[in-house]
């Protein structure tokens, strides 16, 4: 099937924005930076313990378990990058790159198996596809995040096959601020890496309007490491960035509509990055990491230069939140954005690659009142993308004279309808909820210009050979070559999901799911080939004459990996004792990975020939976490988790799989006083794939202390220091690509102060 242009799609969709809207859920209050939106709410609703952040995720209803990070915790927790903020909850471990990007990992697996959230919407970057690629988000300037893991999460499709984290922001305000006006400032500095960070955010309101504005800027150096890894400071670790975003909002007593612009820019080293592998290309299914013919060095000269990433990201908004607009329904909801993505990647002065993605995407929601019971939720999303840089290492040379061929670079246009619909019924103390998703989607490579540098007296000769046509001639067959290599991958993935919690009273609740999610393969997954310079790694993907496939005559369009998976989470909540432990379980067919075809040591550091292929797999573990309260200003917690994975009838692992942890924290608060101690150990990793190395356990303890100021009214100063690794253990996290060149931070405290206003 062909779907409609973005622009058709664009233009009936910002039409339905101006009289739909998503719908309200309930969640949890926040607090920290946003202490504005608190009052906001506070004067609204006359509490401060609800909020509305347009569909949060509630841990008391859901099947599978949720977390929600916000208020002190996120603003003590949080680092430059979304992996590094979350890593340490029950479940989350982190794939780190250095200062500027880190990714989360959950339950063993990070992305593009985890679905990344602004509001409710899909972030569009490129972090999933490769490690060294931040995600788009400032946790400066997040009010809340909420991680939820499971199949439940399907209704954002099949990325979300192991969960979903939302990003809660208010650059598009809900609620016009009581008195007119609020706003919130914050400083830190930070010892480990010279962190200078500076937060911003004001709301405004006028009648029914609100306007919104906010911006952060952070810029740290090169970060500490113990000496034992053999230098204190980790080279190219720097990390600087400027976030800022402008929104404004109708607001009624039904609900709002609203629109916000926010941009990114960030630039951030690559520690241990090196381009000798660049030569390196194959001869069939043997690797070659040598000079010789056509195929060169694209750099040459010394290998001892910063590589670095410089990242832009402009981002166009419109969201709403509407209840009882149409008849028969109680909530309507509209997300609606554009996203415009470019980074470099740079070494030295070189510029050898551009990674851009523009993407266009709406998503509508309504959801329907009580019907004999049920409600539930109907919806639809349409994304457009086009999408470019993997496979390329030489943009910083121009076409040669004396040649002909392509010059420039493809891109890969996505076009993807997703269709949703969920429903949810109590009966008693039994709350059932289920939910299935079918998604078409469409992958096509463009074909890059063709050009002839060649001299006269050479075209003469292919005039001879070819005759006066010889251009069309050599160009159709440069293209018939390309589109054989790069053909065009259809998918329609389909995902459905079963829950059950049983309330069994006294705050006790037993929940239990049935997943089945699909997830059609990533772009990189079907087209790369080429070096990937951050991993040391030749790279080919699925559709573009894979041997494995071939030999068993498969084409790309026949992987589709098939997760079915069991969760059972059994909580209690409210009184001094409260958990939350989940055991979960995943059977997965046609698992896409990259396996090792060999490793070339040649130019002196090991590159690895890795071939993306499927099959079959096994997860199972458990996390979760069990807290008591002595008394109303002190708590002990005790977390953990565990992650065992297999591939089925394969003489070996999967790579990057976490450690178990467990840990311990205790809080306490005494008046304008509070802190935390927290401490947990990370096991070693001995399950291993073919190329990866045993990776050491480690003890890591992290301490907070803050001081509370109420000025009166809404105004109030909060002083806080967080000290990090305060042991100063010298740790490697397994998960990461690149785990021996870039460890993990050492000992550092963050002073900050925050003031609301």
């Amino acid at each position: 099937m062909r779907f409609p242009t973005n622009r058709g799609a664009a233009a009936l969709l910002a039409t339905a924005a101006l009289v739909l809207a998503p719908s309200v859920a309930w969640g949890q209050s926040e607090s920290g930076a946003q202490d504005e939106d608190d009052r906001q709410r506070r004067g609204r609703d006359g509490s401060s313990d609800i909020v509305v952040t347009g569909r949060s995720l509630k841990t008391e209803e859901g099947a599978l378990p949720v977390q929600v990070l916000e208020g002190d915790a996120l603003v003590h927790r949080r680092q430059g990058g979304l992996g590094e903020t979350l890593a340490g909850l029950p479940g989350i471990h982190l794939d780190n790159f250095g200062g500027g990007a880190s990714r989360p990992v959950i339950r063993g697996q990070t992305l593009p198996r985890i679905e990344v959230l602004s509001d409710g919407a899909n972030l569009f970057d490129v972090s999933s596809v490769s490690p060294d690629h931040a995600i788009t988000t400032d946790p400066l300037l997040l009010d809340a995040i909420e991680i939820q893991r499971g199949p439940s999460a399907i209704r954002y499709g099949g990325n979300a096959t192991n969960g979903a984290i939302n990003l809660i922001d208010s650059k598009v305000p809900k609620s016009v601020p009581v008195g007119g006006v609020s706003g919130a400032t914050e400083v830190r500095y930070g010892t480990g890496d010279e962190e200078k960070t500076v937060v911003g955010r004001i709301t405004a309101g006028v009648g029914q309007f609100a306007l919104h504005a906010e911006g952060a800027r952070r810029a740290a150096e090169d970060y500490d490491v113990p000496d034992a890894y053999g230098s204190d400071r980790l080279r190219d670790s720097f990390a600087e960035s400027t976030s800022y975003a402008v929104g404004a909002s109708w607001v009624t007593s039904k609900g709002y509509i609203g629109a916000a612009y926010s941009r990114m820019e960030s630039e951030y080293g690559l520690p241990g990055h090196s381009h000798r592998n660049a030569v390196c290309h194959t001869h069939g299914l043997d690797l070659h990491c040598a000079a010789h013919g056509s195929f060169e060095d694209p750099f040459g000269g010394p290998d001892d230069h910063t590589a670095a990433i410089r990242l832009r990201s402009d981002r166009v908004d419109v969201r709403a939140d509407y209840t009882d607009l149409l008849p028969g329904f109680s909530d309507a909801r509209l997300r609606l954005s554009y996203t415009d993505y470019a980074h470099d990647e740079i070494d030295g002065d070189l510029l050898f690659t551009r990674f851009t993605n523009e993407v266009w995407d709406g998503r509508l929601e309504l959801t329907h009142k009580p019907v004999l019971g049920f409600t539930g939720t109907l919806g639809v999303q349409y994304t457009d993308g086009r999408f470019g840089g993997i496979n390329v290492n030489d943009l910083h040379k121009p076409f040669p004279e004396g040649a002909y061929g392509f010059d420039g670079n493809p891109d890969f246009l996505t076009e993807n309808v997703g269709i949703f619909f969920t429903e949810r019924r109590s009966f008693g103390a039994l709350d059932i909820e289920a939910a299935v998703r079918k998604d078409w989607r469409r992958i096509d490579v463009t074909v890059p210009t063709w050009r002839s540098t060649l001299s006269p007296e050479v075209e003469a000769l292919f005039v001879e050979w070819y005759g006066t046509e010889w251009k069309n001639i050599l160009e159709g067959e440069d293209v018939d070559a390309f589109r054989a290599r790069n053909p065009t991958v259809r998918h329609n993935p389909f995902s459905a999901s079963l829950g059950a919690t049983w309330n069994v009273g006294q705050g006790y609740a037993l929940a239990l799911s049935l997943g089945h999610t699909e997830r059609a393969p990533s772009v990189r997954e079907l087209y790369a080939r080429g070096n990937n310079l951050a991993t040391n790694s030749y790279e080919l993907g699925l559709a573009v004459g894979n041997p494995i496939l071939g030999e068993a005559g498969l084409s790309a369009e026949d992987v589709l990996e098939k997760t079915d998976a069991i969760n059972l989470t059994f909580r209690r909540a409210g009184g001094p004792l409260e958990f939350e432990v989940g055991l979960f379980y995943q059977s997965v067919d046609d698992y896409v990975f990259a396996r090792l075809q060999e490793t070339e040591t040649e130019t002196g550091i090991p590159h690895n020939f890795l071939i993306y292929t499927a099959a079959d797999a096994r997860f199972a573990g458990i996390d979760g976490q069990v807290s008591y309260a002595f008394d109303p200003s002190s708590r002990l917690t005790l977390f953990g988790d565990y992650v065992d994975a297999d591939l089925k009838r394969q003489d070996d692992n999967l790579p990057r799989i976490p450690p178990g942890r467990l840990g311990a924290r205790y809080d306490v608060s005494t008046g304008a006083v509070s802190g935390d101690v927290e401490y947990y150990r990370t096991f070693a990793q001995d399950k291993l794939a073919a190329y990866e190395t045993r990776t050491p356990g480690y003890d890591m303890l992290n301490a907070t202390l803050s001081y509370r100021l109420d000025l009166g009214q809404t105004k109030g100063v909060e002083l806080y220091v967080r000290g990090t690794n305060l042991l100063n253990e010298l740790a490697f996290a397994h998960t990461s690509f690149v785990k021996d060149q870039s460890p993990l931070r050492g000992r550092s405290l963050a002073i900050g102060m925050r003031h609301s206003f």
